[in-house]
């Protein structure tokens, strides 16, 4: 069976982590230890890109590094922890809804101020 590798370069173009937000994933454990070729090179599984997939989603909707921690240990964990890792995902979700809808709030506003602008025309 064939498996994919990449290179540190593949990986910041795949995922948007910069190659110091790779390291510093793997040195405080959120990524797992990346497996490296003969001359001692990272080299990036297709699961490992696939679990980064997962973080950027968390952290580009606000999650913190602790809460990503905590998630990463329920999955390494095991099956077993797969409702604890609703809860968490779920809790998340709510605080996403919340910045949603004030966001929207303040893009009604913005769009007031448009029109308030475009009417002084």
């Amino acid at each position: 069976m064939y498996v994919s590798v990449y290179t540190p370069a593949e990986v910041v173009e795949e995922t948007g982590f910069s190659i110091d937000t790779l390291r510093y994933y793997e040195k405080i454990g959120l990524l797992e230890r990346v497996g490296r070729n003969a001359a001692g090179q990272r080299r990036f599984s297709q699961e490992d890109v696939g679990w980064l997939g997962t973080l950027r989603c968390l952290r580009d909707t606000g999650m913190p590094i602790a809460k990503m921690l905590r998630f990463a240990e329920l999955v390494r964990a095991g099956d077993h922890t797969i409702p604890d890792r609703i809860k968490l995902l779920e809790e998340h979700d709510r605080q996403v809804r919340e910045q949603i809808d004030k966001l929207a709030e303040r893009q009604k506003y913005i769009h007031n101020k448009i029109g308030y602008y475009r009417s002084q025309l």
